[in-house]
């Protein structure tokens, strides 16, 4: 992929996914880009969910207003609502694996065409845990990938098969990453939206997946 070729930055995609929330929504927002989907909500009425034990996450704080007791699963710190509730880790992934929680907004490591999710660990490398990301995908209506469309060194990242350990198999619906939008189809990728001054050729060669 040509390097002049950048598409969206962290908050572009971050404000594309909060797009996908509707009003009345319990989403549970995962560590990295998605964190800060928090900031685009807006005026939707959305309960933003946090496995360590959160409902109702606002934005995050300004300079200087930071709390160091609100904190979010990826250790942020965030600010607090008028509705906002807390409870213990079991309560919190009770809603998850009960279906209470209506999509997961959460980074990747690699997708595969098929949907299948890698995103907790790198073989070889240390692993604090692996996070509620595996109940998550289980558990929730929708999954949201949002990460960058390559690696570091250029390599895709949207492949035709995974190569990392699986959190899940099948289970994303919506990959966002700075290049553009695809969903997945029983048939392969299917190219949703190109974000700025990307074409579908730019994607297509950025992708080692099937675009159909």
């Amino acid at each position: 992929m040509p390097s002049s070729i950048k598409g969206w930055d962290r908050n572009q995609m971050a404000a594309r996914a909060a797009q996908e929330l509707e009003d009345g929504m319990y989403v549970n927002l995962g560590i990295g880009i998605p964190t800060l989907v928090a900031n685009y909500v807006g005026d939707k009425d959305i309960t933003l969910q946090s496995e360590n034990g959160m409902l109702g996450m606002g934005p995050f704080p300004f300079e200087g207003e930071e709390d160091a007791d609100l904190i979010n699963a990826g250790k942020q710190t965030i600010t607090e609502l008028n509705r906002t509730s807390y409870f213990d880790s079991a309560t919190s992934f009770g809603m998850i694996r009960g279906g209470k929680i209506a999509a997961a907004i959460l980074g990747a490591m690699e997708v595969s065409e098929r949907g299948d999710l890698a995103n907790w660990m790198i073989p070889g490398k240390l692993v604090k845990g692996m996070g509620g990301a595996m109940d998550l995908v289980a558990g929730v209506g929708r999954v949201i990938v949002v990460m960058d469309h390559t690696n570091k060194h250029g390599e895709s990242k949207v492949l035709r098969d995974c190569t990392l350990p699986l959190t899940g198999k099948g289970v994303v619906d919506r990959i966002i990453t700075n290049l553009g939008v695809l969903d997945v189809t029983v048939n392969g990728l299917s190219l949703v939206e190109c974000a700025d001054g990307v074409t579908r050729q730019d994607i297509i060669g950025a992708t080692e997946a099937l675009i159909v």
